[in-house]
């Protein structure tokens, strides 16, 4: 292990582990909080690479039972959220482990607001909406991208209408994440791309959001200068384990921004991309950044935050696409120019929209699409 990979024990709130092969704490993290009886949510294919039954086998020779549930989809809904619920009654669990990306772990939340406090995912949308206790939650990360192990949001999609809902409420943040860059060595390069991109995003949106605190902002910076140095050598050397832990620490940290401020408009376009054409969220947003990033330099605090993060911001995005090998034009996304003013609409009416340093509205963010497409 190169000697210069960080290995330390941070506590913002919930506890944050981090280091190569840290995994192996999982069982005496599950045990100190009490758990016996364990729900793992995870994916086909966090089982398929074996991280399930490791993970298993930790919770084990600490003593707990494991209830598994690992059907998790991407970009998951309420369907997946009452799937795991339905595992957890059965089950009698007393804790909750996420083990995979943002999906797996944005599902074991929901699962954790259904499963303490009934009624639907819908009930929790927006802020401190549970009024009961919640079980103790471990993340443990696979991906270097959402950052939902720093966070106490879980968006979940409407089954039926595709409506992406932020459910937030300090009750559902991680009692324990657990950073081993160890698991994302066996991501693909595709899944690297795209939750690489992702990351980088909410460095670059949560530095210069409308609710950006001092704190939050130290986050966004070290975050953003881990993931931008860390992004182009995992994509060359995939293998590079001290890159992968450059990538996953600023994944975490950017994820802790977000929890201390927001994102902007490009999480707001990049929803409804995904949400008509089923755009995998880490290319929306990477189509979206650039376009957005140079609106935002209307402002001129925006402006030059940018410049401190970067020189050449735009570019530099532009460049981290191509050597991604993403799309950088949306309509290879298949967006037409007839569909935009659907999309702006709703763009506008996003969570995010209202915390862009440059005020958008539909009008605003359809000149975004028109300069993305």
């Amino acid at each position: 292990m190169p000697q210069s990979v960080l290995e330390f024990q941070h506590i913002p709130g919930g506890k944050v582990l981090f280091s190569p092969g840290v995994l192996a704490q999982t069982g005496s993290e599950a045990a100190r909080l009490g758990g016996t009886r364990a729900l793992l949510v995870t994916d086909p294919g966090i089982r398929a690479a074996g991280h399930e039954e490791r993970t298993i086998d930790c919770l084990k020779a600490a003593g707990l039972e494991v209830v598994v549930f690992d059907q998790v989809r991407e970009n998951p809904t309420t369907k997946d959220v009452a799937l795991a619920v339905a595992a957890a009654r059965e089950g009698r669990v007393d804790l909750i482990i996420g083990l995979g990306g943002g999906s797996s772990l944005d599902t074991a939340k929901g699962c954790n607001f259904i499963l303490t406090n009934g009624g639907e995912m819908r009930d929790y949308w927006g802020v401190n909406k549970a009024t009961q206790p919640m079980l103790p939650f471990i993340a443990i990360p696979t991906t270097s991208g959402t950052g939902s192990e720093c966070q106490s949001f879980a968006l979940i999609a409407d089954e039926e209408t595709h409506q992406k809902m932020a459910c937030g409420d300090k009750k559902a943040a991680a009692a324990v994440a657990i950073l081993d860059p160890e698991l994302t060595l066996t991501k693909p390069r595709g899944v690297t791309a795209c939750t690489g991109i992702d990351a980088l995003a909410h460095a670059v949106e949560t530095a210069v959001c409308k609710k950006r605190t001092d704190i939050s902002a130290h986050y966004s910076r070290v975050a953003f200068h881990l993931l931008d140095r860390g992004f182009e050598a995992v994509l060359k050397q995939p293998d590079d384990l001290e890159a992968r832990a450059r990538m996953q620490l600023g994944a975490a940290f950017a994820g802790t921004a977000i929890e201390n401020s927001m994102l902007g408009a490009a999480h707001s376009t990049a929803n409804p991309l995904t949400a008509h054409y089923g755009t995998i969220h880490g290319v929306a947003v990477g189509l979206m950044l650039p376009h957005v990033v140079a609106r935002n330099r209307q402002d001129p605090a925006a402006n030059a935050i940018y410049d401190e993060l970067r020189p050449g911001l735009e570019e530099r995005l532009q460049a981290l696409l191509a050597m991604a090998e993403l799309p950088w034009r949306a309509s290879e996304a298949g967006l037409t120019a007839d569909a935009i003013p659907v999309l702006a609409g709703e763009a506008a009416k996003q969570w995010t929209a209202q915390y862009n340093p440059v005020s958008l509205d539909a009008e605003g963010m359809a000149a975004l699409y028109q300069e993305a497409l």
